[in-house]
């Protein structure tokens, strides 16, 4: 073993001087184009540009210096292929190391004893700070001895579950294997769903497709990537992940955390939630919108002094005009105003013209009385002139329309009654109103929501948003909108200015052979946000990313696949989980079902058939729950057979004495690997309390801290975790829940090497084949 990693080491040793030289030449390179002058306008654009191709560069090489070097292929024809982090060539563009992406790579993950390849032996490689610290080969080929000393090392694969916990996800690029394998490299066209049990590595594929479809499809990785996961503390375990693939394009959320600035932090009934959940509901908020839009009757105005009648027909005819648009809501607004004061100015036209017509009238009378008077007596004259006072001002010609209409507009009795008519909206106030307004909801939902859905909906006005209101407010700003008219005019007076200062610029520097347009000089000049991709992303509601994973996807509700749906337009997708594990009340049950609620996406669905990570002693002790799901239902496979076996043991009335002594037992267990006590929801506080006085510093709540000596969650929590050890406290209240098979069948699948089952008061059915532990 000590010579074989001595071997590697100096293998090792060499690509690592690569690394660095390839470092430090884009370094050098990166601030002498930094130095070079900028003689001419276009000199500026194209070091720009040369600057952000060298600091990508950097980065990538940056991303590779944890385990570049991670796997070796010895074969049969006596060449050796390493494989790792990132592809490198020598100075004279020799191969030294292959990217785990590329073809090339690909035996690494498939190559099995029954296939047909030229694969002699398979080499795991473990670094820690440039330094190989073990090794672990594999023999695929039994008929021909493998170069050196044999074998070495138990299997990388076995090695890397049967390591403690850390509370980070654990990078297994490395130990990725052909079933896996096989997926990844799927191609990027469509959705793919990824079914697989517990323990089959549902996360870290999705993950890795992600990084390898980046690797193969640059136009996604201009759009980034988007990863959503149950809980914040799901997405810190997997925080490392991608950038230690070299992506750091990758936005992480949850899917109540998709609309910026909103934050879910308000508890409401399960039947609330139900009916939030409903695809119904998004029909519900589009009629809450288009019930503020026009008005079913005449509306009367008053405009300097006169009384104007907006009839009913004529308001549904500019509501109809504005619909056709095709804008969202307050866009769609302005063709709106515009056809109401075109009408308005007609009729305001039409009265002037009356009173000019009136007044010309009157006038002709007036002269003709004054012709009579002058004569009977022409010394009346001043008499009748005085009395011809008729006065007529303020009436428009056709060709002041214009000014006409620009006033109409800018009284405040008009502008009220458009407002009025077609209010400019935002999600937080349509939202509110629809459910805490009874005839708000009552109008929308007419015949889309029967009584009892409307009395679950409505509630009293209080601050604050619900998991389930997140898809609502999703749903009114897409049918709202932003008018940003206003904000594009700004910029195009900016633009302006830019374009004449560059000409102004261009022409001083003729003489200097200036030779780059003003459009292009005037870019230089444009305000940019120079922020990281992933950053602006999550900034902005509306951006369209170039993949999306969804994992433990089986919880997302009907109207939370519409808010993850239209964030990735071009369909590209990694769905992964499992719909036995579903716990929300209105998640996934059926893959199938879920694709024919988008016929026009193309779904492909895979499955993941072995459990790596869970032992077969605590699979089997799951077996039951899983077969009282769905009798349907096959497990998956084990890897693994060792492991304790999973105890049961009843609290004798006595909950929180008996699991004091049990998580006290089960920390000394597993030494420095990972604890966590599963509960029901409505005793975790209490539960909770009891275990951080047995392990000070033990964790619980939404601020989850996974490396805390133990950490104390509910199934819901628990989804996408893994620990060494779990006690599942109170498995009865877990199951008098909505979904409380599920939920169980989560509780008792997240330990990789110890299950404990603590009851309090009678063993449920379902659990009646564990092993009573009488400790």
């Amino acid at each position: 073993m000590d010579e074989q990693i001595r071997i590697e080491q100096t293998v090792v040793d060499r690509l690592y001087v690569r690394l660095d030289a390839l470092r430090g030449g884009v370094e050098e390179e990166l601030s002498r184009v930094r130095r070079e002058p900028a003689s001419r306008p276009g000199d500026l654009l194209d070091r720009d540009a040369r600057v952000a191709r060298l600091q990508d560069r950097l980065t990538s090489l940056a991303s590779a210096e944890e385990s570049l070097c991670f796997g070796r292929l010895d074969r049969r024809d006596g060449t050796t292929t390493y494989v790792g982090r990132i592809g490198l060539r020598s100075a004279e563009l020799d191969t030294l190391l292959v990217d785990w992406r590329a073809p090339a790579a690909a035996d690494f993950y498939r190559a099995t004893p029954a296939g047909r390849t030229d694969v002699v032996r398979r080499r795991h490689l473990r670094t820690r700070a440039r330094r190989v610290v073990s090794i672990n080969d594999e023999l695929l080929d039994t008929t021909v001895e493998a170069e050196g000393s044999g074998l070495v090392g138990e299997g990388a694969l076995i090695e890397a579950l049967t390591a403690e916990r850390s509370g980070r996800m654990n990078d297994i690029v490395a130990t990725l294997q052909a079933e896996q394998d096989r997926i990844i490299r799927s191609p990027a066209e469509g959705t793919l769903v990824v079914q697989g049990g517990p323990g089959t590595g549902k996360t870290a594929v999705a993950l890795h497709r992600t990084a390898y479809l980046l690797y193969g499809h640059p136009r996604l990785a201009e759009r980034g990537v988007l990863v959503l996961g149950p809980t914040s503390a799901f997405l810190d375990y997997i925080a490392d992940v991608l950038p230690s693939l070299g992506e750091n394009q990758a936005v992480l959320a949850t899917v109540d955390g998709l609309v910026p600035g909103l934050l879910a932090d308000r508890s409401e009934p399960i039947a609330a939630a139900a009916v939030k959940a409903l695809p119904v509901m998004a029909d519900v908020v589009g009629a809450a919108v288009r019930a503020r839009q026009g008005s079913g009757h005449d509306v009367r105005l008053v405009y300097q002094g006169d009384e104007y009648v907006l009839t009913a027909r004529t308001i549904g005819a500019a509501v109809e005009r504005a619909r056709r648009t095709g804008y969202p809501h307050n866009v769609a607004r302005r063709t709106f105003r515009s056809e109401v004061l075109d009408h308005l100015l007609t009729q305001v036209l039409a009265r002037e013209r009356q009173l000019y017509d009136d007044a010309d009238r009157g006038f002709e009378a007036e002269i003709a009385g004054v012709d009579a008077a002058l004569r009977r007596s022409p010394d009346q004259l001043p008499a009748a002139m005085a009395g011809a006072g008729t006065e007529v001002t303020g009436l428009a010609a056709r060709h002041e329309a214009p000014r006409v209409r620009r006033e109409l507009a800018a009284d405040p009795h008009v502008a009220a009654a458009l407002e009025a008519l077609w209010p400019t909206l935002d999600p937080q106030t349509l939202v509110t109103e629809l459910l805490t307004g009874g005839a708000r909801l009552a109008e929308a939902g007419a015949g889309l929501l029967d009584d009892d859905h409307r009395r679950a909906l409505l509630r009293a006005p209080r601050p604050g948003w619900s998991s389930g209101d997140i898809p609502l407010l999703d749903e009114a700003a897409e049918l709202l909108g932003e008018d940003e008219s206003a904000g594009l005019e700004q910029q195009r007076r900016r633009r302006g200015a830019d374009l004449r200062h560059a000409r102004q610029v261009i022409a001083a520097a003729e003489g200097a052979g200036g030779g780059v347009s003003a459009e292009e000089l005037a870019d230089r000049f444009a305000e940019r946000d120079t922020r990281p991709l992933a950053e602006r992303a999550a900034d902005d509601r509306s951006w369209a990313y170039g993949h999306v994973i969804v994992d433990e996807a089986q919880e997302l509700t009907a109207m939370q696949w519409r808010m993850v749906l239209r964030r990735v337009p071009s369909g590209s997708m990694t769905v992964v989980g499992d719909v036995h594990q579903t716990v929300s009340v209105a998640g996934t049950t059926s893959w199938e079902a879920l694709a024919r609620t988008q016929p026009s996406r193309r779904w492909v669905r895979e499955e993941l058939t072995i459990s790596y990570r869970t032992p077969g002693a605590l699979m089997t002790a799951a077996d039951a729950v899983l077969h009282a799901l769905d009798p349907a239902a096959s497990p998956p496979r084990c890897a693994r057979a060792d492991g304790a076996q999973p105890w049961l043991r009843s609290s004798r009335g006595d909950l929180t004495g008996a699991l004091t002594d049990a998580v006290v037992a089960e920390r000394r267990a597993v030494g420095a690997g990972t604890l966590a006590v599963i509960a029901p929801g409505e005793r975790l506080a209490e539960i909770a309390m009891a275990v951080t006085i047995a392990l000070p510093g033990a964790s619980f709540g939404p601020d989850l801290d996974l490396a805390a000596p133990c950490v104390v969650i509910t199934p819901a929590q628990a989804k996408g975790l893994e620990f060494d050890a779990v006690v599942v406290a109170d498995p009865g209240t877990i199951l008098s829940g909505p979904r409380g098979l599920n939920a169980l069948y989560v509780a008792m699948t997240r330990p990789t090497r110890r299950l404990g089952v603590l009851c309090d008061g009678p063993v449920p059915a379902v659990l009646a084949g564990l092993a009573t532990d009488r400790g």
